[in-house]
C-alpha cells in the first residue's frame, strides 16, 4: 500500500492511496496563498496600484519593471492571480480510479485534475459538498474574469531570475507550475464527474474496496471517509469538528479498529478559541459603528459567515445596533443563504428540528426579511443606490487579492475610523495588507477554524486506537513562531508517519488474507477430519475462479468423453478417474522421541546440530544427514534406499496425514 502526497499544505491536501488494485485520490484541494504574491485585482481604476515603481535589482542586473512592483517594502508581480496546483508529474493522474472529496474547501483544484490530465474516474461527494463547492468555483471564476489583465507576466518565473528576487517570490515553490483560473465550462465539465453519496452509503470499488463518506462534523456534508476490504481498514479523516455548530455532528465511533489513520486538516489556530473569537468579532464590530466608523468582513461566501450570521442575530439587539445595514456581497451570495436553508438532513439535530415547526434553521432567513441583512452579487447596480453608512460589509476574497473587497479596501482604508476583521484562518492577515500600505483603518485578527486542534485529536485518536497514524509532517513538529509548544503537536506511540509535499510512502500494512467464496456443492462433498480438540481441517481439490476481484473455489471439472476412433473399436464408457492428492503431513518431529527410536532401530552414533530453523541430526556410521525443520523434514542419504525408506517411514510416525 504506497501514499503519494501531491500538496505539501496540511488544511488543503491532495493525498493519492494505491490500495488492493484501486488508485484513489483523496481530495483536491487548492493552495490559493500563492495569490498573496500577486497586486490587488481592483474593480474601478486605481491610481495608487498604477502609480508603484517597477522592481529593478540593487545591482541593476535583473530588470523587470513591467512584471513585479515594489509597495512598503515589498515585490508584489502585476499579474492576473496564479494557483499553486497539486503536484502533477508524481505519478500518471490518468490512472486514478477515484477522487472522494471531504468538503467544499477541498475540492478547488477538480477541474485541474479532471479536465487535463486524462482523468476519466469518478469523483464522490456529499450533495451539500458539490452544490457549495460549485458556488465557491463559481465566485472565483467570476472575480477573475470581470476584471482581466491585459499582460501575462512570466519573466520572473525563470530559475536564474527568481534566485535574485527578494523573499518571499524567491522561496515560492513551484513558480513555473502555477496557473491561472479555470473557466466556467471547465467547473461544469469537472463537477458532471460528480456522483453524489449520502453519510454510511458503501461504495463498491471494482470489487476490490468498499468507501463510505462519514459526518466529519465541520461544514454542511464535510464527510471522512472510510476505505476498507474484507481484511484491511483506512481511514481518512480530514477537516473534522467536536464543536456543536451547524452542521451534523461527527462520527467517531466508524474509525475504529482502523491499520491506518490519513490524518489531515486540523485547525490552522490551535491556540484561538472560536468562541472567544465570535465574543471579540461581535465587540470590536459594536465599537466601530459607535464610533461612526464602517466594518469590513473579507470571508468566503459559506461556512463560518452563517455561524458570524448567527452570533450578531442574538448581539444585535442587545448591543442597539438594530438600525445598522448588514450588506453581504459576493456573486453567490443569493444561492448560499439559500442553500443553506434547504439542507435540512445534514444539519444538526437542533436545526432539523426548527424544520418540521416549520422555521428557517438559519436565522439570517428573519434578518433578510426585516431588511436587515442585505445581498447583492457586487457593488455595482442596486447595492451603489441602495447603499448608506455607516454598514458592516461582508464579501470577498479572504486574501484581499480579488473581489469586491479590494474595492472597500481602496475606499476605507485611508480612514482610522474603519475596521477590518479578518475572521477566515487561510490568509496570514499582515500579508494579505501588505499591498494596501500605509493603512490607516484598523486591524483587527479574530480566527475563527473550529476544526480539531491538538488535544482534541489526541484524545480521539486514543478512543479509536488506528495501529498506524500517517499526517502532514508539520503536524510532528511544534510551530516555528512557538517552538516551545510541545502541545502543539501530535505525541503519539508508535510515532505518526509524517510526509511533505513530492514524498511517497510505503505504509507499514501488508495484506495477509483474501476472503474466497467456495460453492456449495463443493462444500458438500469436503470431509473434515479432527487434529486436535475443536480443530477440524479438510483439503480441498478445486479450481479457483477470479472475476472483479472477486475469487470462488468450484469443482474441478469432469475431462470430457474422448471420442470413439475407427482404430479403435473399444469405447471408453467412463472418462479417466482424476488422480487423488497425495495426504498432507501436518505436526513437528520430537527431537528426543525421535533420537529413542533411532536407537531402537540400531542408529546409535548421532551427532545432533542446532541451527536457526531446528536441528541437523547426522548418523555417522550410516554417512546420512537429516534435517528437522519448522516446515520441513530433509533426509539427505547417497546410495543406500533400503535406510532412507526407514528413516523416512520412522518420520511419518510422528506427523499426522490429512
Amino acid at each position: 500500500m504506497k501514499l503519494y502526497c501531491l500538496s505539501g499544505h496540511p488544511t488543503l491536501p491532495c493525498n493519492v492511496l494505491k490500495f488492493k488494485t484501486t488508485t484513489i485520490m483523496l481530495d483536491c484541494g487548492l493552495d490559493t496563498t500563492s495569490v498573496l504574491n500577486f497586486l490587488p485585482l481592483p474593480l474601478v481604476h486605481s491610481p495608487r496600484l498604477s502609480k508603484l515603481p517597477g522592481w529593478v535589482s540593487k545591482d541593476g542586473s535583473a530588470n523587470l519593471e513591467k512584471e513585479l512592483k515594489e509597495c512598503a517594502g515589498r515585490v508584489f508581480v502585476d499579474s492576473q492571480p496564479e494557483f499553486c496546483l497539486p503536484e502533477k508529474e508524481l505519478l500518471d493522474l490518468s490512472t486514478i480510479d477515484v477522487i472522494l472529496i471531504s468538503n467544499y474547501h477541498c475540492m478547488m483544484a477538480l477541474p485541474y485534475i479532471t479536465e487535463h490530465t486524462g482523468f476519466t474516474g469518478t469523483v464522490y461527494a456529499t450533495e451539500p459538498t458539490l452544490t457549495i463547492g460549485r458556488l465557491f468555483m463559481e465566485e472565483l471564476v467570476n472575480f477573475m474574469e470581470r476584471v482581466p489583465k491585459a499582460q501575462s507576466a512570466t519573466c520572473w518565473k525563470n530559475k536564474e531570475m527568481q534566485r535574485m528576487l527578494p523573499g518571499p517570490l524567491k522561496d515560492a515553490i513551484d513558480v513555473w507550475a502555477w496557473k491561472r483560473s479555470y473557466s466556467m465550462q471547465e467547473v461544469n465539465s469537472a463537477l458532471s464527474k460528480v456522483q453524489l453519496v449520502g453519510y454510511s452509503q458503501k461504495v463498491e470499488l471494482f470489487g476490490a474496496v468498499q468507501v463510505s463518506p462519514l459526518s466529519s462534523g465541520y461544514s454542511l456534508g464535510s464527510s471522512n471517509w472510510i476505505i476498507q476490504s474484507h481484511h484491511e481498514k483506512v481511514s481518512y479523516v480530514s477537516g473534522s469538528s467536536l464543536l456543536t455548530t451547524h452542521p451534523q455532528p461527527m462520527d467517531q465511533s466508524s474509525l475504529k479498529n482502523s491499520d491506518v489513520l490519513i490524518l489531515t486538516g486540523l485547525t490552522q489556530m490551535p491556540t484561538a478559541n472560536p468562541d472567544g473569537m465570535l465574543g471579540e468579532f461581535c465587540s470590536n464590530l459594536a465599537m466601530t459603528i459607535r464610533a461612526g466608523g464602517n466594518v469590513l468582513v473579507p470571508c468566503y461566501s459559506s461556512g463560518v459567515i452563517y455561524d458570524l450570521l448567527e452570533c450578531l442575530y442574538q448581539f444585535i439587539e442587545s448591543a442597539n445596533l438594530g438600525t445598522t445595514p448588514f450588506y453581504f456581497i459576493s456573486p453567490v451570495a443569493n444561492s448560499s443563504l439559500e442553500f443553506s436553508q434547504i439542507f435540512a438532513e445534514w444539519l444538526c439535530h437542533n436545526k432539523q428540528s426548527k424544520v418540521y415547526l416549520p422555521e428557517p434553521p438559519f436565522p439570517h432567513a428573519e434578518l433578510i426579511q426585516t431588511n436587515k441583512l442585505k445581498h447583492y452579487p457586487s457593488i455595482h447596480g442596486d447595492f451603489s443606490s441602495e447603499f448608506r453608512q455607516p454598514c458592516v460589509v461582508f464579501t470577498g476574497h479572504p486574501s484581499l487579492r480579488f473581489g469586491d473587497v479590494v474595492h472597500f479596501m481602496e475606499l476605507w482604508g485611508k480612514s482610522s475610523i474603519n475596521t477590518i476583521i479578518f475572521t477566515e484562518p487561510d490568509f496570514s492577515y499582515l500579508d494579505a495588507l501588505a499591498p494596501y500600505q500605509p493603512l490607516a483603518m484598523k486591524c483587527v485578527y479574530c480566527p475563527i477554524d473550529t476544526r480539531l486542534n491538538f488535544h482534541q485529536v489526541s484524545k480521539l485518536l486514543k478512543e479509536v486506537q488506528p495501529l498506524h497514524v500517517v499526517c502532514p509532517e508539520q503536524y510532528t513538529q511544534p510551530p516555528l513562531t512557538q517552538s516551545h509548544r510541545s502541545d502543539l503537536m501530535l505525541e503519539l506511540q508508535p510515532p505518526p508517519m509524517p510526509y511533505r509535499r513530492c514524498s511517497v510512502l510505503n505504509l507499514p500494512f501488508r495484506r495477509r488474507y483474501e476472503r474466497v467464496y467456495i460453492l456449495p456443492e463443493l462444500a458438500n462433498s469436503l470431509v473434515p477430519s479432527e487434529i486436535k480438540p475443536g480443530v477440524s481441517l479438510a483439503t480441498v481439490s478445486a479450481v479457483l475462479h477470479s472475476k472483479d476481484n472477486k475469487h470462488t473455489l468450484q469443482s474441478v471439472p469432469k475431462p470430457p468423453p474422448v471420442a470413439p476412433s475407427k482404430k479403435r473399436k473399444r469405447v471408453l464408457e467412463e472418462p479417466p478417474a482424476v488422480l487423488a492428492p497425495k495426504p498432507l503431513l501436518s505436526g513437528a518431529v520430537p527431537l528426543e522421541a525421535f533420537l529413542v527410536t533411532l536407537q531402537k532401530h540400531g542408529i546409535t552414533e548421532v551427532k545432533v546440530e542446532e541451527t536457526a530453523d531446528g536441528h541437523i541430526l547426522h548418523l555417522q556410521a550410516e554417512d546420512t544427514l537429516i534435517q528437522l525443520e519448522e516446515d520441513g523434514t530433509h533426509i539427505v542419504c547417497d546410495n543406500n534406499e533400503p535406510l532412507r525408506t526407514t528413516l523416512r517411514d520412522l518420520v511419518l510416525r510422528f506427523l499426522q496425514k490429512l
